[in-house]
């Protein structure tokens, strides 16, 4: 006879798919609503409930063991086929309820979830969606999520990809008064010579590198400038504001361009890329609540194009 499961033994699985995900302790704690210290003790349980080490820890970091990466790589696909199997009751319902768990960029909420919330919610009134807006790229299946929208080029290849609207452009923006004090960058390597709003992905220590395109290839610019955020609308606001410099998604700032508000520079070398999508694990049955929503959202994406 198998050996019964018992629900201490599904948190701690749970807890060892979100550290292994984000190879986090802490980032890992709060997607799942726990203090680090008791998520410690759970992936220390799990570990001598199986016999093995599975995670390496040091101060500063957290890795897999051979056995660690062996058994996630097992246990994700059995984890979302037996997430599915317990959503997929719910088709036996007259409606869809249940929780659907969303990550979603924040760019992304703006166009596509804040429009769409009061008309889901009077449409399944069953269902609850529990959001996390976050620009950093994760796990959707060890962080306990059922549906991310985020830009193209960062989806997983083993994920189904929706795309929701056209492609984008980043364009480096930045006040007139900026412009008249500093003049314009003629190339995209002028602008190691002024100051720029760093941006950093959550979660990630170094800052990202601002992309362009020539020659039918892409190259980055290791910008330096004042100051450095984590957050796209607070480098919005710092260049409406004359800081610097703000690398930025053209359909946010078109209007701020054509009120005065911001001078575009550097355009020829700013290429279209994936625009927003949603994503999602392939699976077999798909439970009614989240096919309501997917469904929801696409509907108003339609509508926007």
């Amino acid at each position: 006879m198998d050996t019964p499961i018992t629900g201490s033994d599904f948190a701690q699985l749970r807890a060892f798919l979100a550290v292994a995900g984000c190879l986090s302790f802490s980032r890992a704690a709060d997607q799942l609503g726990v203090s680090p210290s008791a998520l410690s003790q759970m992936v220390r349980a799990f570990e001598q409930s199986v016999g093995v080490r599975l995670l390496n820890r040091t101060t500063r970091s957290v890795a897999l063991t051979d056995a660690g990466d062996a058994l996630y790589r097992r246990l994700v696909p059995a984890m979302s086929d037996l997430g599915a199997a317990l959503e997929g009751v719910g088709q036996y319902r007259d409606q869809p309820a249940g929780l659907v768990r969303v990550h979603s960029f924040r760019s992304a909420a703006a166009l596509y979830l804040e429009p769409v919330l009061a008309s889901f919610a009077s449409a399944y009134p069953d269902v609850t969606l529990d959001i996390t807006l976050d620009d950093s790229v994760a796990e959707l299946v060890s962080g306990g999520y059922d549906v991310a929208i985020r830009i193209g080029e960062v989806i997983e290849r083993d994920m189904v990809a929706v795309r929701l609207g056209s492609d984008m452009r980043q364009v480096a923006a930045a006040a007139p008064s900026y412009v008249e004090r500093f003049g314009l960058p003629a190339t995209p390597r002028d602008l190691v010579a002024h100051r720029c709003i760093r941006w950093r992905w959550p979660g990630r220590s170094g800052t990202y590198h601002w992309e362009f395109w020539e020659k039918g290839a892409w190259f980055e610019v290791a910008v330096d400038g004042p100051l450095i955020v984590n957050d796209k609308e607070t480098a919005l606001r710092a260049a409406l504001d004359g800081v610097g410099i703000a690398f930025l998604s053209d359909w946010r700032i078109a209007s701020l361009v054509e009120q005065g508000l911001l001078v575009t520079m550097l355009e020829t070398w700013s290429a279209p890329f994936p625009g927003h999508h949603l994503c999602y694990p392939r699976q077999r049955q798909m439970a009614p609540a989240l096919r309501a929503f997917i469904d929801h959202v696409r509907e108003h994406a339609a509508r926007l194009a």
